[in-house]
């Protein structure tokens, strides 16, 4: 049985019909391999960037298959050159919401968005947020669209209301448009809950929002524009 050989040293061996996936951009292969006897004893083959399956050969020998190489996509929140967000905020609880919006503002100037590429809009409360959201991302202005917002829970079943209509509401707005609304809203069932997440114990849900938004960006802008219409 041929051994799959990376470059930090690491061996993978070939089981018939099953894929195998080098560690590195680059493998060795070890020859005689897979019903090639005719190669020269210890010789090596080099194979650089692939991914490789063992079978069976129609003249019953076993072969191996060269696969396409997989290409792997993922944001980045250091490559924000060009990045613009918008972040919808709700007033509601706005004890809670400034805090967390002012979280945002810290991460992304933490995080090298410039001020002149952020735009912050108030909206009532969270019920407001998707339509606004999907407003801004229609316009094909902003790379990605951060909504803010808290509910908490009271007496009636209000709170479910508008806890289920915010989620459905920014997701869809993201679905419709193209662009990445992202959830930052708290849905607590105490006022002390909300501000231990917006500064507090449990940190700023908002910061965390604002790193989760410049990736989003990121990954439309740099890599998926090129699949789809995006904002340049």
């Amino acid at each position: 049985m041929a051994t799959v050989t990376g470059l930090s040293g690491a061996t993978v061996v070939p089981q018939e019909g099953r894929p195998v996936i080098p560690p590195v951009r680059s493998c060795t292969l070890p020859l005689p391999v897979m019903g090639y006897p005719f190669c020269p004893s210890g010789s090596r083959l080099v194979v650089k960037p692939r991914f490789f399956r063992s079978g069976q050969n129609k003249n019953g020998t076993l072969g191996l298959q060269v696969l396409s190489a997989v290409r792997e996509m993922t944001g980045s929140v250091t490559n924000v050159d060009g990045l613009r967000i918008a972040v919808v905020a709700g007033r509601f609880n706005e004890l809670v919401t400034k805090a967390l919006v002012a979280g945002a503002l810290e991460t992304f100037k933490r995080y090298a968005i410039k001020d002149e590429n952020i735009d912050v809009v108030w909206v009532p409360g969270s019920f407001e947020l998707a339509l606004v959201a999907q407003t801004l991302a229609e316009t094909k202005r902003y790379h990605s669209i951060l909504c803010i917002g808290a509910v908490i829970q009271g007496e009636t079943a209000h709170y479910d209301a508008v806890v289920n209509s915010a989620t459905s509401g920014v997701l869809s707005a993201g679905i419709k448009s193209g662009v990445p609304c992202i959830f930052g809203v708290l849905t607590c069932e105490t006022l002390e809950q909300a501000l231990q997440r917006a500064g507090g114990k449990s940190g700023n849900k908002g910061a965390d929002a604002a790193i989760t938004a410049i990736e989003m960006a990121s990954l439309f802008h740099h890599h998926l524009r090129k699949l789809t219409k995006h904002p340049e």
